[in-house]
């Protein structure tokens, strides 16, 4: 699926540097699910809202059978500042829902209530999370952000999408590339 070209950034992390401090993208790590030449879209994955799985089942009517408190501890994600009232579902591939596109052979990101409702019932993908909202960017922007020290790239990693330490993961991920972010000033630059 898809042509991937050398310069996609498809299925990488976006790590926040620390110049975005204070912006709405303060120490986030950021899964880009598609890139080309008409922008990029991505999931920030380690942002937690106050709000969990189960108030959104609730709020979507969805009776769950499988474990209520298990729904109750898991917290649901500010994906980005685009779309926030649409829920994007990133899990690992298998499993066949509606709204889903699949990005690589393990990951899927899925838009629909169907999916929602089988993890409800406890047949949802064994890996997932949720976010409300996703993060956007215009024809060369993430190019031009990324030459402006805003980002660090890395390959995405399943185990990182979807573990629950949210406050490790920016530096676990920078940690694949042997940089360590809290030794990085907010001024670094080009030399």
């Amino acid at each position: 699926m898809g042509q991937h070209t050398s310069n996609t950034l498809e299925n990488q992390f976006l790590i926040a540097m620390p110049r975005l401090t204070g912006t709405y993208f303060g120490s986030t790590v950021t899964y880009l699910w598609k890139h080309d030449k008409s922008g990029a879209i991505g999931i920030v994955v380690n942002k937690p809202m106050k709000t969990s799985l189960a108030d959104i089942f609730n709020e979507l009517e969805i009776s769950s059978s499988a474990g209520e408190g298990d729904f109750r501890a898991r917290q649901v994600l500010a994906g980005g500042p685009v779309e926030r009232d649409k829920g994007f579902i990133l899990h690992d591939a298998g499993g066949k829902w509606d709204s889903s596109i699949r990005i690589t052979p393990d990951i899927t990101v899925t838009t629909s209530k169907s999916i929602l409702e089988a993890i409800a019932s406890g047949n949802g993908p064994d890996n997932y999370l949720i976010a409300l909202g996703c993060a956007g960017w215009g024809p060369g922007q993430l190019e031009q952000e990324i030459l402006n020290n805003s980002w660090l790239t890395t390959p995405a990693s399943s185990e990182l999408i979807f573990s629950e330490d949210y406050t490790g993961k920016p530096g676990a991920a920078a940690a694949q590339l042997g940089i360590a972010l809290e030794k990085m000033s907010p001024e670094a630059g080009h030399s």
